[in-house]
């Protein structure tokens, strides 16, 4: 199991045509029904386009996962081949997948959500140490899919409700005990850029759209 996040922009006119070519999802449903991916979602933030996408035995590029989008999508500067989708790196997630089975949902899912938020850029770093910390000391439990990547100094979430609790399955990376006994000692709301309206850390954006699918699982059963 993979977890991709990525980000786009777009073309400044084009954001109904964006909003369109994203909720046609042929793609996505394609994968689904090849039992390729077993979550996929889509989200928009302004003119900011977020793809999060569990990928059930390969990395699926978010170009594969949404090419209706491609024609309404900024290039991104940075590199020598032009792109439409910056990867977001993991900074944090309390639990990851390990293995397929793991990953199934057990009890059906009422929402899910995408969020934002943008840190001060001189404390990233110090936002992520903490994190690390935290995910791999396994200092305390939270929910199992809820996952921040970053971007620049843009966060984006995913997060699925009711939050499912679980003891990760995998072992932590570190055997330390620096994460502060009283999280709160972090001082996490000196890392936040304030929203214009004051209101510190995330603020949910519009999901364009949100599949999960078990069909491998159908599909096994049904074969066997």
């Amino acid at each position: 199991m993979f977890r991709v996040m990525a980000r786009a922009h777009i073309k400044e006119g084009f954001e109904e045509e964006a909003i369109e070519a994203a909720k046609q999802g042929t793609a996505v449903h394609q994968l689904m029904e090849q039992g390729e991916i077993m979550t996929a979602g889509c989200f928009k933030w302004e003119r900011n386009v977020f793809a999060y996408c569990e990928c059930v035995d390969r990395l699926i590029e978010p170009e594969e996962l949404l090419p209706e989008m491609d024609a309404f999508l900024a290039i991104w500067p940075g590199q020598a081949t032009a792109r439409k989708w910056v990867p977001m790196i993991d900074v944090f997630h309390f639990n990851e997948p390990a293995s397929y089975e793991h990953w199934l949902r057990k009890e059906p899912v009422e929402r899910r959500v995408g969020r934002v938020a943008h840190l001060k850029p001189e404390m990233a770093a110090s936002y992520i140490y903490y994190h690390f910390q935290l995910q791999e000391e396994r200092a305390f439990l939270g929910p199992k899919y809820e996952i921040i990547a970053m971007h620049e100094n843009l966060l984006f979430g995913y997060q699925e409700f009711p939050a499912v609790v679980e003891e990760p399955l995998l072992p932590g990376k570190l055997s330390t005990s620096g994460t502060p006994a009283h999280w709160p000692d972090s001082r996490m709301d000196l890392h936040f850029q304030p929203w214009e309206d004051g209101h510190l850390y995330f603020k949910p954006v519009e999901q364009l759209f949100a599949y999960y699918s078990d069909f491998p699982k159908k599909r096994h059963k049904t074969m066997g």
